[in-house]
């Protein structure tokens, strides 16, 4: 039995920044972004929406195109780096805001590998029976934690939630996931702040080498996306869709290139929104399932890298 992705959803703030906007803050150019990263404008969340806000509206979407009620739940997963509060998890809001009962709820954080993360677990739980309908989200508030004097960070990220829903289906579904992580590079993409004694302590806005993520992510990225298609006996023209993390135009093409798969197979929503950190999978998935680009059958690759650092992918026959 395998999980297979029965309903996607997403949600973007209504606010968009473009670059434009950003030149009359900082210094900078809308030509300057786009050119070393493929984005013209992100989403920002208003001052009364939380992240769990932003996943309630996902994970309708989700359900709805799923078919399915919070009562069918029994697992949520979010990841998120920017979770409402310490705690409770962003999980166990959402599960209160959805209405969903008393099933099990709990936060991943693996920044924007989060989803891929939480997607992996999600599949275990349904693989081995214990669940039979898992909501997974990837939301972010990444907004709160740039600096917006900082024109190395602030003008990558932006707000935004994707969601999926899985349920057990004999044939189609994810075929194999797969996790990395490698704490020794921790200090080339961080936010090294913390709470003590209720105060903020340490510096509590990202903080990245851009330099050393990119050669980082290029690497990574191509091991694991060979990592997944190794044990079905694919190569990269079997992919019908990749569907990365939408960090760099340059990462994404460099990975797709690496495996000789044309550019035209890649889903891309950076332009318009950023870097949205464990929601930039999910919203890319959902645009080409809604669009129609993925159809059933098809081989989807979904992969990310992220802070920790971490990365992972996920082999899924549609």
């Amino acid at each position: 039995m395998r999980s297979r992705i029965v309903g996607t959803g997403s949600y973007l703030p209504a606010q968009s920044l473009s670059n434009q906007e950003l030149e009359s803050r900082i210094d900078t150019t809308d030509e300057w972004i786009f050119q070393r990263t493929g984005i013209r404008a992100r989403h920002v969340a208003a001052e009364h929406e939380h992240t769990s806000d932003l996943a309630l509206h996902a994970a309708r979407q989700a359900m709805e195109m799923a078919g399915i009620t919070a009562a069918d739940l029994d697992l949520i997963i979010v990841a998120t780096t920017t979770p409402d509060m310490i705690f409770p998890s962003t999980a166990c809001l959402l599960q209160a805001k959805l209405g969903a009962g008393t099933c099990a709820a709990f936060d991943v954080q693996a920044v924007c590998t989060g989803f891929l993360y939480a997607l992996s677990i999600a599949d275990k739980f349904v693989n081995s029976g214990q669940s039979k309908c898992a909501l997974v989200i990837g939301a972010e508030k990444f907004s709160r934690l740039l600096d917006w004097t900082d024109r190395r960070t602030c003008v990558l990220f932006g707000d935004g939630a994707g969601a999926v829903v899985l349920k057990p289906d004999p044939e189609h579904g994810i075929l194999s996931t797969h996790l990395h992580a490698d704490g020794t590079q921790s200090h080339i993409l961080q936010v090294p702040g913390f709470v003590d004694n209720g105060e903020i302590g340490g510096h509590a806005y990202v903080q990245m080498d851009g330099q050393a993520v990119f050669r980082f992510a290029v690497r990574a990225l191509d091991e694991i996306c060979r990592e997944a298609l190794a044990p079905h006996g694919m190569k990269g023209s079997d992919i019908d869709w990749l569907v990365p993390h939408q960090a760099n135009i340059r990462i994404i093409q460099a990975t797709a290139d690496k495996l000789g798969l044309p550019r035209e197979r890649i889903v891309t929503t950076l332009e318009r929104q950023g870097n949205t950190s464990a929601a930039s999978v999910p919203l890319a998935l959902d645009t080409a399932v809604r669009d129609g680009r993925i159809q059933r059958g098809q081989n989807v690759l979904l992969e990310a890298v992220g802070g920790g650092m971490t990365w992972g992918a996920a082999m899924v026959r549609w």
